[in-house]
Parts: structure tokens; sequence; C-alpha cells
């Protein structure tokens, strides 16, 4: 499968999880692909996978927080690659977990600084680029959290809510000048940072057993199918993977009531 034959995205928060599930996803679809994470190295085996299949990656350091490092990744991938057609805000942490009252300052500050403001820094270096081009795809990772507070989550939520405006803002910007802009909400998925979740024994989240969870194959394969154009038309919209049109749509097999 090419659909995405010759595409250039970069993916943050890349080297496990969701990301690296939609990694291969969308090598296998033929993109080419910039792994980025806090460090390159995390991507190699990743990379290595998609380089055997016979795809094109390149693995970077990179902490999405800090605007130049952001600025130094996009940059690096239009030398290798000569443009950008897509990114994919998936870089998120959900640390610290516990009442408000129970936070450290510092840490609560850094999940809305990763959350949020990575999401911001990735936009705002891409833009120029799409800009120029008149084209290009943005798709941030949103959460539930953004629209329902949990307890023991009050960085998480509030991050995610920021970022569900954040799309919004996005597209109604950057939507009449050719930019494609969606929020997606991947659901409930079986990765390490459920494991963390489940260990804190806080609101209804952590008490989902992993059986009810699910595969991060499933989000990958929505998120390679809004880099395509036959999403186009949900552009500047916020989706839900437990959508079931939005599954038939991308591929996905119905929820089982």
């Amino acid at each position: 499968m090419t659909t995405l034959a010759d595409k250039v995205i970069i993916l943050t928060g890349a080297s496990r999880g969701i990301g690296a599930a939609t990694a291969l996803e969308l090598a296998a679809q033929g993109a080419k692909l910039v792994l980025a994470a806090r460090n390159a190295s995390s991507c190699h085996d990743i990379q290595r996978s998609i380089e055997d299949a016979g795809g094109e990656a390149l693995s970077i350091g990179c902490d999405v927080s800090i605007y130049e490092a952001v600025e130094q990744m996009v940059a690096d991938t239009i030398e290798r690659f000569g443009k950008i057609d897509a990114l994919i805000n998936n870089a998120g942490i959900i640390d610290p977990i516990g009442l408000i009252e129970n936070t450290n300052p510092a840490d609560w500050a850094n999940n809305i600084t990763v959350n949020l403001v990575g999401v911001y820094n990735g936009i705002r270096a891409v833009l120029p680029h799409f800009y120029e081009n008149g084209s290009g795809t943005i798709i941030n990772i949103s959460s539930g959290a953004a629209h329902n507070p949990l307890e023991g989550w009050s960085s998480y939520c509030s991050g995610k809510a920021g970022v569900y405006m954040m799309t919004r803002a996005t597209a109604l910007e950057a939507g009449p000048r050719g930019v494609r802009v969606f929020g997606f909400g991947p659901g409930v998925v079986d990765t390490d940072m459920q494991v963390g979740i489940r260990s804190s024994g806080i609101n209804r989240v952590s008490e989902l057993p992993r059986s009810s969870l699910a595969p991060a194959s499933e989000p990958a394969k929505a998120l390679a199918w809004l880099c395509t154009e036959e999403a186009a038309d949900l552009a500047g919209e916020e989706l839900s993977i437990r959508d079931g049109a939005f599954r038939k749509r991308a591929g996905l097999p119905a929820i089982a009531m």
C-alpha cells in the first residue's frame, strides 16, 4: 500500500506507544518519516524497522517544549527531504497524576508546557513552510480529557483543553490558506502511559482492565488516513476514534456493542 507515497511527515513522540505504531503504519503506506523524541536513539529501532522494509526515516532528538529545538527539527527535515507535507503533534505526558493540593507546581507547569506549548511550537514552526507551499496537514492528538474533567488529571485535562482550542484557532487562521487542521482523540489505548495510569488508582480510567484497551494499531491507522486527501472534508474538526462514521471511513472495525 502506497497511499502516502513520497509524503514527508513529522511525527513527534515517535519512540513508543501510539507514536511508534503510527510511524510503522505511515511508512507502510509510503510516507517518509521524521521520528522525533527527546532522545533520537529511542527512535532508532523504529527507524531500522522502517528502513529494513525499504522505507525512509530520520530520527531527531527534539524537546517539543523548546521552540528553537522544534524550529531546528523543521529545518533538518527540509534539508533532508526537501519539504514537509504533514505534522502529527503526538508528543505528550500524563504526569503529574494527583489531586491538585498534592501536585508539585513545577511538574504541573511542565505538563502544560509539553502538552500545549509543545503543540504550539510545532504549529508555529511548520506554518511558514505550509503557507509558502499553499498546503499542509496538522494533526493534534486530543483526548476526552479535553472536554471532561477527571480527578487527579488537572494538568493533563487543562493542557488537552488548550490543545482543542489551539486546533480550532489554527484551523480558523490557516484553513483558508490551504492547511488542513484536525484534532484527533485516539481513545484509551494499551500503551506505557496506561500502565502509569492504572498504578495511580485515581479516577475511573485507572480502573479499566487492560483487556478493554484498544491496540495502538487502531489510532495509527486512523492517523494515517487523516493524512490522505480522503479526509479533507473533515478539516477543522475534533474527531473521535469512537465515532462510528469516522471509524468506517478510516477503515476501522465497528465497535462491538
